[in-house]
């Protein structure tokens, strides 16, 4: 009985100041809508392939990655100076699976060289191959872990267009194309294959540890 009304008070105690912390994380997000949405009026951004309004789309957008927690990530593609709006998407897409593959391809590359290659060994192009490799093969495997949110789109006044994608990535589900292109990389280099097993270990962490 003794533990239990201590463990009551300490959770009274508690109460305040996780009601506190909520409170100043919901105006910190009303802030940082209210600035977003003042950003694209500004910029005349307004919505593409969608009946929503953007406000909506915002707000569930910041819905998605709020429920994903650590393990979600905001990926933006972008696409620019275009006259077909179906073309632009497209390319905007491809841009944001190229920067996801880019990101993937730097945390990569950090732990190898701090873990693997820090001594400067006579393997570095072999080493390039692989980051070349496994970025090139992400690009393609994280395609369908893109869940696009929204997209905005403005008329540049010349004829073309811009266009900005926003995408949620869960890292937990994209962990699966990330070890497939690992295991593909390691088909090309010799220096892979060696090392396959602990650059798989290392995308798992890497996801783990977001």
């Amino acid at each position: 009985m003794k533990k239990f009304l201590m463990m009551f008070v300490a959770l009274c105690l508690m109460f305040p100041t996780v009601q506190a912390q909520n409170k100043a994380l919901e105006k910190a997000q009303k802030k940082e809508f209210q600035k977003k949405m003042k950003e694209y009026k500004k910029g005349n951004w307004k919505v593409f392939g969608s009946s929503r309004t953007l406000e909506v789309l915002l707000l569930q957008h910041y819905d998605k990655l709020n429920a994903l927690g650590d393990t979600g990530e905001e990926i933006v593609g972008v696409a620019t100076k275009f006259k077909s709006k179906n073309i632009g998407h497209q390319m905007a897409i491809n841009n944001a699976s190229m920067i996801y593959a880019q990101q993937a391809g730097s945390q990569l590359k950090g732990r190898i060289v701090s873990d693997i290659n820090g001594n400067g060994s006579d393997a570095d192009g072999e080493f390039e191959k692989l980051y070349a490799a496994y970025e090139r093969l992400v690009e393609k495997e994280i395609k369908g872990e893109l869940k696009e949110s929204f997209s905005v789109i403005r008329d540049n006044g010349d004829g073309t267009f811009e266009l900005q994608s926003y995408f949620v990535v869960d890292e937990n589900a994209a962990m699966a194309a990330r070890l497939r292109a690992v295991e593909n990389a390691a088909k090309e280099t010799a220096l892979a294959q060696k090392y396959g097993k602990m650059v798989s270990d290392f995308v798992r962490e890497g996801v783990n540890n977001k």
